[in-house]
């Protein structure tokens, strides 16, 4: 089948938490990572939802991080930045008359917040859910149904854009091809099958913008 959709993980794929988190941390760049490759674990283990904020706090805590550093990250949660190539390669993306949808890993008030960090690119966003209104973190299978489901595409019509190394396993066991924009270098997980990894979202995307 044609490929119809593109689907977008919000935090890592299209704005860059990762500066928001570090900042967090006292601008403690590894301490950061190691929150929140813990964090990361935490809402892959955790299936059903619960409370973003209540992750980011006990994955602070297993990592010797205070009480100021979940505080801080969303209390900065507004200065989310999209990446710097982003609005253009949404605007090739609707040019080309694909769907754009957004799948996020947290509550449903902390994602309109950050999606409408993405400023006028927004608008163009066909559809959009976070883990509380599925009721499960990503990678439960439910969380790309959801997001497909409001795109009205099947898995074999759209392309998974990750952010995060479980995305790429979650999204493609749900059907979907994946790209992985992987800004960090992050390792790849057993499973993992990207279509491509690039380390920034136009490269990443390169096929369908091209």
């Amino acid at each position: 089948m044609p490929i119809r959709a593109i689907v977008f993980d919000l935090l890592t794929a299209l704005l860059d938490s990762w500066s928001l988190w570090t900042t967090a941390a006292a601008n403690d760049s590894e301490q950061a990572l190691t929150w929140r490759k813990r964090y990361l674990e935490l809402t892959f283990g955790c299936g059903a939802y619960r409370p973003y904020e209540d992750l980011v706090r006990i994955a602070a805590a297993d990592v010797g991080l205070s009480e100021s550093a979940p505080a801080a990250l969303i209390a900065n949660w507004d200065k989310l930045q999209p990446w710097p190539e982003a609005k253009e390669t949404l605007a090739q993306l609707r040019a080309r008359g694909y769907l754009l949808g957004v799948v996020s890993n947290c509550s449903i008030e902390l994602g309109q917040r950050a999606i409408a960090r993405c400023g006028e690119t927004a608008a163009t966003f066909d559809a959009f859910v976070t883990a509380e209104e599925v009721g499960f973190y990503k990678p439960h299978p439910n969380t790309y149904r959801d997001i497909l489901a409001a795109l009205g595409v099947r898995p074999d019509e759209a392309v998974f854009v990750a952010g995060s190394n479980g995305d790429v396993v979650g999204a493609g066991a749900a059907g979907m091809s994946v790209v992985w924009h992987n800004r960090i270098g992050l390792p790849a997980l057993p499973g993992s099958s990207p279509l491509i990894e690039a380390n920034s979202l136009d490269a990443a995307l390169s096929q369908f913008i091209a």
